[in-house]
């Protein structure tokens, strides 16, 4: 294995940038995200859209759920940026696009990316080769979580003021963390300036998801069991909404499927929607 495959971003965060395209690519318009960043940077090889874990019909539900979530988080970002907020932190930002597709926006915000050393170093060179570049307010956070590196402290030698408040942003992540992990970050972020907010995703446990995705959420749970790394917790509305409060945050809120569903879906011809309890949101506000 080469020095470069071994700092390549990792399977999920590849998978969940082929989604996103994929999203483009085979779902009729109007498209609730335009995104092939993250694929231009994989450049992947022409037969990627043959893979298991892209056949258009059986991945609609998950690729639906993973551009809602990404549309809120946009729409979260702008209207926090109309709001007075001048920072922007993505924790396990991975192959996240947002500086490239929306630099109208980012440009007014300083965007701070927290990711391991070696998938940064590997997108950084990827943005320069393919002419986004890393411009100044876009800064790279590199944190050895493996080496118990504390990306709070990074955050601040990377420019971050402390003083004042925050968009922070976790998808994707909270089901390969403890519940002790998770709590942990949550207690981090609600120490945060006064009108911070924090968005992350949350899985539920996946007997309460819906039937038809069922399968395929057990399947996901497998792959990820087999390839070294496991879903670990899983947690209702109330209990995250719970432990969002228990670490200190003044509101704590629940964003459903439901929710994204008429935000972003209503109308389509389709019927191409989320699938409900899932993998859902959490907003919480310092």
């Amino acid at each position: 294995m080469t020095d470069d495959q071994r700092a390549a971003p990792d399977s999920t965060a590849a998978r969940v940038a082929m989604w996103r395209a994929l999203h483009v690519e085979a779902d009729a318009p109007p498209h609730v995200l335009e995104d092939t960043v993250g694929l231009a940077l994989l450049a992947p090889d022409d037969d990627w859209r043959e893979r298991g874990d892209m056949n258009p019909q059986f991945t609609r539900p998950f690729r639906a759920s993973i551009v809602a979530r990404a549309r809120f988080i946009d729409d979260l970002v702008v209207e926090q940026a109309d709001r007075g907020v001048t920072q922007y932190v993505i924790l396990g930002a991975g192959l996240d696009s947002f500086a490239q597709r929306r630099p109208e926006i980012a440009s007014r915000l300083t965007v701070f990316e927290v990711d391991p050393p070696g998938p940064q170093a590997w997108k950084r060179r990827r943005l320069i080769e393919l002419g986004f570049g890393v411009p100044d307010w876009l800064r790279f956070v590199p944190v050895d979580f493996e080496a118990g590196e504390s990306w709070r402290e990074k955050l601040v030698t990377s420019g971050f003021d402390a003083s004042r408040p925050a968009i922070v942003v976790s998808t994707g992540v909270s089901m390969y963390l403890t519940r002790e992990a998770n709590a942990a970050t949550l207690r981090e972020v609600a120490a945060f300036a006064p009108g911070s907010i924090f968005a992350m995703t949350f899985l539920l446990p996946l007997e309460l998801a819906d039937p038809d995705v069922r399968p395929g959420l057990e399947m996901a749970e497998k792959g990820a069991r087999a390839s070294g790394t496991p879903f670990i917790s899983f947690f209702t509305p109330s209990e995250i909404q719970a432990l969002a409060r228990e670490a200190g945050f003044k509101e704590a809120r629940h964003v459903s499927a439901a929710d994204l569903t008429r935000r972003y879906f209503a109308n389509r011809p389709d019927g191409l929607r989320p699938p409900g309890n899932a993998e859902e949101l959490l907003i919480a506000n310092t």
